[in-house]
């Protein structure tokens, strides 16, 4: 394989930098937007190249020491190179270019992303693998395992579990490893940044409202904290375990429904609770609609359902900003975008996530 010079010119959603070679994208790892780097060819294609990082050759000022050992093999992290204060700039960049290309939003309402208070140290769960006596994660493009003592990015309390995991040299398979507060059903990993997740849609609901309709509930995270907001809230989630956590402290303005979010929107006549409540307000624009929903985003009826319902206010929570654009490019047609703020629930990660905040 050829070994390249680049410029990196920017930093592609997924953390590899970009650099050009007469016109055509390359995507290097471990690299940050400013930089002079060599790099060798790994894969070449029609329209782009993926390359692997061979030296830095005129380094960033925003370039640091990783802080954990296993960085570049495990393929868990892909910004511990980066200080966190750029890492933040980065993330930002990345939620308003692909809201302009993805969702063809011009004037954005962008607001400052939230950061994280601890860049490490705030994992409450991991999930490791067991195979052949190596307990750890998966190597970078692999499914090859690596042998981790201790991963960084995670609470003490979670590598205590990884270190008590380790002496008693389990079984192939497997295994989550939590804090002691860490509930069995979906949550945060990112406690700090759950709450002010929370606090920051508490904060976009306006008080003395008839329903709120939290769809991809889990076990009530957001719900919960309006209740002092709604005279009823409906609760929608595919996961029964989380349903029953929910119902385990509902009080009786709360409903909590298990079965498919698509479902019970977009054919919501099917849904008792749901069309009562709706038949029971006395201005349809009292609703406020809660979206959480997994990666893929929105399904094309879940959109027509929303876009159906109205509702006065509208959340989208989402971990990913490409269907969260390709969502609101849709929405957009009845709905005026009030704000969308970035969250770094997962510092040194590419990850992001984001709330968007809408109203007809």
């Amino acid at each position: 394989m050829r070994v390249v010079d680049l410029k990196i010119e920017d930093i592609a959603f997924g953390g590899k930098g970009v650099g050009r070679e007469q016109g055509k994208a390359i995507f290097v790892p471990y690299t940050i937007e400013d930089e002079l780097v060599s790099a060798e060819i790994v894969r070449e294609k029609k329209q782009f190249a993926e390359a692997e990082l061979v030296e830095v050759r005129k380094s960033s000022p925003h370039r640091v020491t990783p802080g954990c050992p296993y960085f570049g093999q495990c393929g868990g992290c892909a910004y511990q190179h980066i200080g966190y204060e750029h890492q933040l700039a980065i993330k930002w960049r990345q939620v308003r270019d692909v809201l302009q290309r993805i969702g063809k939003l011009k004037h954005i309402p962008l607001r400052p992303i939230i950061p994280s208070p601890k860049p490490y140290g705030y994992r409450n769960r991991i999930t490791v693998h067991a195979q052949d006596g190596v307990i750890g994660f998966f190597r970078r493009d692999s499914h090859r395992l690596i042998d981790v003592e201790r991963c960084p990015i995670s609470r003490d309390d979670v590598n205590r579990e990884l270190i008590d995991l380790r002496g008693r040299n389990p079984r192939d398979g497997h295994y989550t490893l939590r804090t002691s507060s860490s509930r069995r059903v979906f949550s945060q990993t990112n406690d700090e940044v759950a709450d002010a997740l929370r606090d920051l849609i508490v904060n976009l609901v306006s008080p003395n409202q008839d329903l709120l309709i939290d769809a991809y509930c889990g076990a009530g995270f957001f719900a919960k904290a309006l209740l002092d907001n709604f005279e009823r809230v409906v609760g929608i989630d595919w996961d029964r375990f989380a349903i029953a956590a929910a119902n385990e402290s509902a009080t009786e303005k709360e409903t909590y429904i298990g079965g498919d979010v698509e479902e019970e929107l977009a054919r919501r006549e099917q849904s008792p609770f749901i069309e009562s409540d709706l038949q029971r307000l006395g201005n349809p624009h009292s609703l406020t609609l809660i979206i959480d929903p997994p990666a893929i985003g929105l399904s094309k009826n879940v959109r027509h359902a929303i876009l159906d319902l109205a509702p006065t206010t509208l959340i989208y929570v989402s971990c990913n900003p490409a269907t969260l654009a390709r969502d609101l490019k849709e929405l957009h047609q009845k709905f005026t975008l009030n704000s969308v703020t970035p969250l770094d629930m997962f510092p040194q990660t590419a990850e992001i996530e984001a709330v968007a905040h809408l109203q007809p």
